[in-house]
């Protein structure tokens, strides 16, 4: 009998709310996998799960079928996405058996100093830079992320790509439940806000409610743009001196000069072996080498025989999540604007280095080796298609529905990542003109033996590289299988040192810990007694989405968040 059979057992009659009532599978899964032979699309919309299935059976491929479901989750989910924000991705290229990286992240205003953004600052009474407004817009890179994936990759013409969504912002689409959950919380703090907000993203002066049918005629009118000209009309032609025109008038940075010099980069992802299986994530900017150090850290304990959910597992990973964060807090940065350790961060040594500071109790005080990210929304999508093509894809506007500037006209709120920036000159992340900010938004893959494996991600602000890890160790510790991997109860720790903060800071109150609500109690309490001070979440443990490829059998599976409006489907 195998250790994670008897972990399985332990854990049925362990949750008083739970019984085995499925017949197969784990006890807290809300499904079964999908399994399909040709395709296979995962996103946090129906709607848009379903536009990326039509692109490959129209002929198009997995890169199509990602960029037309991203541009149907900018119009049906705005409060996670949207053309004003940036796009990451890894691609596996079924031609040349190889992964690829793109950074599609936009940079700071160039006519923005440091000294002016402080002066900026001081006249709002504050040290950090705003969450909403225009200061913490910078360049929004998901258009340029679509061409150049399209450049490399495509194969259908973008006006087919992108004509399903051209058409529900036309004729309207129907809210979904959680998306108008979201919806509601944004547009009263976001109404204020300078330009077209309001006209562009409520009926009558609310967020629409579920169920109700939103158009978005401005958005349309923009994906026609792009459908017809291309990326230049966004970042060098109309759109792009519209922007201008808006910002010089509003008091914004923006200018036309930093979208006609705008452009994506093709990165080489970054991998760490784990249980047989490589994870691979894109560098910095982004957070995901965050999931290979506490990998890195991990591969030192034996989590199956600790148990899945047990208090030492659960409290061995959540240190190798401090440690990690210490990390990311001072180290990850624009890697153009600083010399950053990387290779060190994610090696063996070093993970073995920092696991032996994990001690039998919660560290209060934990340091960097040699509270704004709590509310980032995003959306995450992954496709697949019949010649073996797979696609990792996220794409935001950061805190929901980004700044809350709408530029009249064009459908779409811009992006507040310019607000991850510290203000402390000596940060490797300090604010530069020019710059790329830190990012929370990283999408994830695994490959085995050199093959692909999984396209995968777990959207959520700080919760990423926590649900990357939690994902994979669900899977490769606890024998899970891809839905179930999702679906059992999650954990995220909050309040470690964030990239925002001046330099010199660290943890020293060790933050604290969400818990989902079936985790045993027994683990709660026994979490509670070594030092950790435990909280009940509030649906802040991500959004995952997932496809599988099964070489055996020549087939994918595909899961998607049960804790989303999402759905994965295949053909």
């Amino acid at each position: 009998m195998s250790k994670s059979f008897v972990s399985l057992i332990i854990l049925i009659f362990s949750f008083p709310g739970i019984s085995a009532d499925r017949i197969t599978g784990h006890p807290e899964a809300t499904r079964s996998e999908v399994i399909a032979k040709n395709a296979m699309a995962a996103t946090s919309q129906p709607l848009a799960t379903q536009i990326a299935l039509d692109i490959m059976k129209q002929g198009g491929n997995a890169i199509d079928a990602a960029i037309g479901a991203n541009a149907a989750l900018g119009l049906m989910e705005p409060t996670g996405c949207g053309i004003g924000g940036d796009l990451y991705a890894i691609v596996w290229d079924a031609k040349s058996q190889k992964l690829y990286g793109l950074n599609a992240s936009g940079r700071s205003p160039q006519g923005l100093t440091h000294t002016q953004l402080a002066k900026e600052l001081t006249t709002l009474e504050r040290q950090d830079i705003p969450p909403y407004g225009v200061l913490p817009i910078s360049v929004p890179g998901a258009v340029d992320g679509w061409f150049e994936l399209h450049k490399k990759f495509g194969q259908l013409p973008m006006k087919q790509i992108l004509q399903p969504s051209i058409s529900y912002a036309e004729n309207g689409f129907p809210v979904s439940e959680l998306i108008a959950y979201y919806w509601g919380l944004s547009v009263p703090r976001l109404s204020p806000q300078v330009g077209a907000f309001k006209d562009t993203f409520t009926l009558n002066g609310k967020a629409p409610r579920k169920g109700e049918i939103f158009k978005n005629p401005d958005l349309a009118n923009t994906y026609k743009l792009l459908a017809n000209k291309g990326r230049d009309i966004f970042y060098k032609g109309l759109i792009a001196k519209q922007i201008d025109s808006f910002m010089q008038a509003n008091g914004g940075y923006l200018r036309y000069e930093d979208m006609a010099t705008h452009q994506s980069s093709w990165v080489e992802p970054l991998g760490v072996e784990y249980k047989g299986h490589t994870l691979w994530e894109l560098p910095p900017n982004g957070q995901g080498i965050a999931a290979l150090q506490i990998l890195q850290i991990l591969k030192n304990f034996d989590l199956e025989a600790m148990g899945m959910n047990s208090e030492d597992t659960l409290h061995t990973m959540i240190e190798a999540k401090k440690l990690a964060f210490e990390d990311r807090a001072k180290f990850y940065a624009d890697m153009d604007f600083a010399d950053l350790p990387i290779e060190r961060l994610i090696s063996k040594s070093y993970g073995k280095e920092r696991a032996k500071l994990i001690g039998k109790r919660a560290a209060r005080r934990v340091e960097a080796g040699n509270k704004h990210l709590l509310e980032g929304d995003t959306i995450y999508l992954t496709t697949a298609d019949s010649e073996g093509n797979m696609v990792s894809l996220i794409q935001s506007n950061y805190r929901g529905m980004g700044s809350g500037v709408v530029v009249p006209g064009l459908g779409f709120g811009f992006q507040d990542r310019g607000q991850l920036f510290s203000m402390d000159k000596t940060h490797a992340n300090s604010y530069e003109p020019g710059k790329r900010p830190f990012q929370t938004i990283i999408p994830a893959f695994v490959t085995k033996d050199d093959k692909p494996f999984m396209s995968f991600g777990v959207m959520g602000g700080a919760m990423q590289p926590q649900g990357h890890v939690q994902i994979l160790v669900n899977m490769l510790d606890f024998g899970m299988n891809l839905q179930e991997a999702g679906d059992v109860a999650r954990w995220q720790h909050l309040g470690s040192t964030e990239p925002t903060e001046p330099q010199a800071k660290y943890l020293t109150d060790g933050g604290y810990v969400e818990l989902e609500s079936t985790i045993p109690q027994s683990t709660v309490r026994a979490l509670k007694q070594r030092g950790h001070d435990i909280r009940a979440g509030n649906g802040g443990f991500g959004g995952y989405q997932a496809i599988m490829w099964d070489e055996k059998n020549k087939v994918y599976y595909g899961a998607s968040e049960s804790r989303k409006d999402g759905q994965a489907a295949g053909y």
